[in-house]
């Protein structure tokens, strides 16, 4: 099995990588969309603005390439910016899109400090192999300012609290996605990417 780390510019690859490594699961940071053809599981991480994440993306080559891993579902992890670049839109860069796989759209945060930094709870319901071993309730780390909006259909794995509550964990079918950090996250953290590497 290899995962592949995109590198577009915009992502805390290394901190991901090092986690990787930890867990003895081997990955690689691609800088090129050729390499796309080589990975088993893909995992897009990400901070910073919405619309230049994005535009970093498309002026890698990696926009296009990554939509079609999505849409053949293919095992798939967003991280923060990578969670969120998975929806429609955001406020943050209206005239750019998202991939669009899940709908919903990034909203900031109005009713408490901004960003949220630190650690919160990520409720989660039903029975989901990305959380196995894992507790509802259990507390992960967070950098963001804007929060995804979203209903409750099928997608939707687990929800946080911070001034309203929103979708913190989503997934269909190999996709997946958090707004948390789980390479920051620690032993919790480091199950969910286990969990996600070996049986997602």
């Amino acid at each position: 099995m290899k995962i592949g780390i995109v590198d577009y510019g915009a992502g805390n690859l290394r901190s991901v990588r090092n986690a990787f490594d930890y867990l003895g699961m081997k990955s690689l940071i691609v800088d090129s969309p050729s390499q796309l053809k080589e990975l088993d599981k893909l995992v897009l991480p990400g901070v910073g603005a919405f619309g230049h994440a994005v535009g970093r993306m498309r002026d890698a080559g990696f926009f296009s390439p990554v939509y079609d891993w999505l849409k053949e579902d293919r095992p798939f992890l967003g991280i923060c910016l990578g969670f969120q670049m998975l929806f429609d839109l955001s406020d943050e860069s209206p005239d750019e899109k998202g991939f669009g796989f899940f709908e919903g759209s990034c909203r900031r945060f109005r009713e408490r400090k901004v960003p949220q930094i630190g650690w919160n709870a990520v409720q989660t319901g039903g029975n989901t192999l990305l959380f196995d071993g894992i507790p509802s309730g259990e507390h992960f780390y967070f950098v963001h300012s804007y929060y995804v909006a979203a209903g409750d259909g099928g997608m939707v794995l687990g929800r946080t609290e911070y001034g309203l509550s929103y979708v913190s964990v989503v997934g269909n079918g190999h996709v997946f996605g958090v707004q948390f950090h789980p390479e920051k996250s620690g032993e919790a953290g480091l199950t969910l990417l286990e969990n996600w590497g070996k049986k997602c």
